[in-house]
């Protein structure tokens, strides 16, 4: 007898906690279409990023609207590597990591263990070389001193699109 009490009791519980989590859920405000990745302003960590790298620092200006700046870091001790992560108009990823580590070492990490293509692309005024992986792809640029890498699951075309846009600042500045 006792032990069919002991279940009632608990099925009646659960009812009454189901109710009280109903209700709950019916008043309180939600918006199911809410994006739930939140932009970030990077403004201050590029200025300090600009500061201290022993090279200019990337970053983009005037994309075009529907890029949502998502990340960024700035650490001295890992090869005074700046990242840069955003949302392209597609909901693509896109990443810009630069960074004073060898490029050998440093480009397969940023990009998800991307290969080299041995294509080359001119965009603006710059040679990037092309990079494709199972993840991720690449473009790379090389300069005295530092590696940039343009790298996520967006297209090539919006790769091309960030690496365009990339204006660097002055080391120190």
């Amino acid at each position: 007898m006792r032990g069919r009490q002991t279940v009632r009791d608990m099925v009646l519980s659960m009812a009454v906690i189901g109710a009280v989590v109903a209700v709950i859920y019916m008043f309180i405000p939600h918006d199911d279409k809410a994006d739930p990745i939140k932009a970030v302003d990077y403004r201050v960590e590029l200025v300090t990023a600009r500061r201290a790298a022993p090279y200019p620092v990337a970053a983009p200006e005037g994309l075009a609207k529907g890029w949502k700046p998502t990340s960024v870091s700035y650490g001295r001790t890992d090869g005074d590597a700046w990242h840069l992560g955003f949302l392209d108009p597609d909901g693509e990823y896109v990443a810009v990591e630069q960074s004073t580590a060898p490029a050998r070492k440093y480009i397969p990490k940023v990009s998800q263990q991307a290969h080299e293509t041995g294509k080359t692309q001119q965009i603006a005024d710059a040679t990037w070389r092309r990079w494709e992986g199972p993840k991720y792809d690449a473009l790379v640029r090389e300069d005295k001193g530092s590696t940039t890498v343009v790298t996520g699951t967006a297209s090539a075309e919006r790769l091309a699109e960030m690496a365009a846009a990339l204006e660097t600042g002055k080391a120190g500045q």
